[in-house]
């Protein structure tokens, strides 16, 4: 039996290896992103882009080096054509704003591949429940089936 696809959208993995937050929100979406990735990635082929990969590698070498180590070995997706199209399809006058182009990035990489969720903790553009049918209509729009976008705690069998 396939795995579903899962897209670990850059946020996940910068929660994942950050050093804990004395921020009370920022620390529980920590513990379920650790939580997460220790009970329930493996019932899912987990895939990332090169966009992820490109701002996974940004910034402080130490933390970049450990968000680079978590994604190591993953499959990469490359951003087509297509994913391009749809990306700016998604952006005004679509849902998202002009800048959240690389949010509208994430989202079309992810649908254009076929990956059936996107995981995410970024919930201004994407994880945004008054954006999603926006976002929903645009992907179908174009001829393509939306990825189901969420955060760690939503895609839990717990």
């Amino acid at each position: 039996m396939t795995k579903p696809k899962v897209y670990v959208e850059t946020s996940v993995i910068s929660y994942l290896t950050s050093r804990p937050s004395r921020d009370i929100v920022v620390a529980g979406h920590q513990r379920v992103t650790q939580d997460w990735w220790d009970s329930e990635r493996e019932r899912f082929e987990l895939v990332v882009s090169e966009l992820v990969l490109g701002e996974a590698g940004a910034g402080d070498a130490d933390a970049a080096a450990a968000r680079l180590k978590v994604v190591s070995g993953l499959k990469i997706l490359a951003v087509s054509e297509s994913a391009v199209e749809l990306a700016s399809e998604l952006v005004e006058p679509g849902p998202l704003p002009k800048k959240a182009v690389e949010d509208a990035l994430h989202i079309s990489i992810s649908v254009t591949n076929g990956v059936d969720y996107l995981l995410t903790w970024n919930c201004k553009h994407m994880a945004n429940a008054a954006m999603r049918s926006a976002i929903e209509r645009i992907c179908r729009a174009n001829g393509h089936e939306p990825s189901v976008i969420c955060t760690p705690e939503e895609l839990s069998e717990e």
